[in-house]
């Protein structure tokens, strides 16, 4: 039987015990689950010569682990808590069942202190996603707490090597500990950027690779403000998927945009020889960054991108635009007087965003309204009207959407679960709406998320 907290009942946790399956939490009897996560707190070195304390993993010595799992094949996910507050774990991109999708309260109860919960589903989706708290999020995840999971494809594409690539800053001083995670008046605008750029953990890490191999590069910015232009320099780079969908052709890898939330599969052909390193750029304005190298290895293996197996989309239903009805969101700042409420899962003690000219009022048992009622198998085209002068990576949980058209920009036509945006940007996207439940809408830039810019989408037969 759940256990609710004493804060659980204070907020009504009784009213809500109703609405979850219990069946998630984790008794001693209970089979072995495929993999397992322990939410913990530990000191890691970053910066040279240093060590982080308070940092947080999904292990207890390092950094979290890649998970892979197979397309359609049943998987579960014991995650323990070891932190001294409560967490949940969201899978992002993934299509799986509301019940398993990790936001408090609306799919679920914070996994409190010492409490375990199995995350069961089957993934219908190939490609590269990520996983991260939902609960005191902002400060989790600076601390962290994101990791990448992998889905595998039923067919290898043909590739020599895998290699996933979990890019974020930190927010370290110089003596390598951190600093105020956000800043009040950056959260009201664009985000606080990180101090410190880092791949898998490291500073400009270098790895090695077969010389004249094929290289699957799995980007994934798992940051919580930064949205970043990157390249690869050096050998043959072709961006071949973006947010786990297959591009219709490959494209080259350079000026790629990517936001929080975002990833972009790399199909390498490394050079042939030793003397020819390859490079992960980072385009600023005030100088670019290499973010890692990847340094050719032993003799040639000859390799050719020809050689490689086109990805296959993922069966993800295409919208009826004909037949499709539009709903609009508007996203923007919070009208006067809205106030964030007190939650087990954390607040800024600010409203800065809101979406429909309404601001999430926290992570509470609710309930709440929907922003808008989707019908169970009907298409749409949802609208969204960014009226601010800051780009937002817009997220939707549970469902997958097709770029239409923009008011600012041409447009490819990506399937995708994070849109990126711009500032004071109309952008159509159409979708199938197939998944019920209540799913989470929201700003991937975290301090506008935990500032008002969240609500959901609710859908029902």
């Amino acid at each position: 039987m759940t256990r609710l907290s004493r804060r659980d009942l204070l907020l009504g946790g009784t009213g809500v015990l109703g609405a979850f399956t219990l069946g998630g939490l984790v008794s001693a009897k209970a089979q072995a689950a495929d993999h397992s996560l322990t939410i913990a707190s530990l000191d890691h070195g970053i910066l040279p010569e240093t060590v982080t304390q308070g940092m947080m993993s999904f292990a207890a010595d390092g950094p979290p682990p890649v998970l892979r799992l197979k397309r359609g094949q049943k998987t579960s996910i014991d995650v323990s808590n070891a932190l001294n507050e409560a967490s949940v774990v969201h899978w992002h991109g993934l299509r799986i069942a509301n019940a398993m999708d990790g936001v408090p309260y609306l799919t679920q109860h914070p996994i409190e202190t010492g409490q375990s919960f199995r995350y069961e589903f089957t993934p219908p989706d190939a490609g590269t996603f990520w996983y991260h708290p939902h609960c005191n999020t902002l400060e989790q995840m600076s601390r962290g707490l994101t990791g990448m999971m992998i889905v595998e494809e039923d067919e290898d594409p043909g590739f020599d090597e895998d290699l996933p690539l979990n890019i974020r800053d930190f927010r370290l001083g110089g003596d390598g500990q951190f600093i105020a995670f956000y800043k009040a008046r950056n959260a009201a605008r664009g985000g606080t950027l990180g101090t410190v750029s880092t791949v898998n953990w490291k500073v400009a890490p270098t790895f090695d690779l077969a010389a004249g191999s094929l290289v699957r590069l799995r980007l994934a910015v798992t940051d919580i403000t930064r949205v970043g232009t990157y390249e690869i320099t050096g050998g043959e780079a072709q961006v071949i998927a973006i947010d786990s969908n297959p591009l219709p052709r490959p494209v080259p890898a350079k000026d790629l945009i990517l936001s929080p939330g975002q990833r972009a599969d790399i199909a390498l052909r490394v050079p042939d020889r030793e003397e020819e390193p390859v490079t992960l750029r980072l385009k600023r304005r005030n100088g670019d960054r290499d973010l890692a190298t990847f340094r050719p290895r032993g003799q040639s293996l000859r390799r050719e991108l020809r050689e490689l197996k086109p990805l296959q989309p993922n069966p993800v239903p295409e919208a009826d635009l004909a037949n499709a009805e539009v709903m609009e969101f508007v996203f923007g700042w919070s009208p006067e007087g809205d106030a964030p409420q007190p939650s087990i899962c954390g607040t800024l003690g600010y409203t800065f965003w809101s979406i429909n000219r309404k601001a999430w009022p926290g992570d509470l048992p609710g309930p709440f309204d929907p922003l808008a009622t989707l019908k169970l198998g009907k298409s749409y085209i949802l609208r969204l009207r960014n009226e601010s002068p800051n780009a937002h990576p817009i997220h939707l949980h549970g469902v997958s959407f097709r770029l239409l058209q923009s008011n600012k920009r041409k447009l490819p036509p990506l399937v995708t679960d994070t849109a990126l945006l711009l500032e004071e940007e109309t952008l159509d996207v159409a979708l199938v709406a197939d998944n019920p439940g209540d799913w989470a809408f929201h700003c991937h830039v975290i301090e506008h998320q935990k500032t008002g810019l969240t609500g959901f989408l609710r859908i029902e037969a």
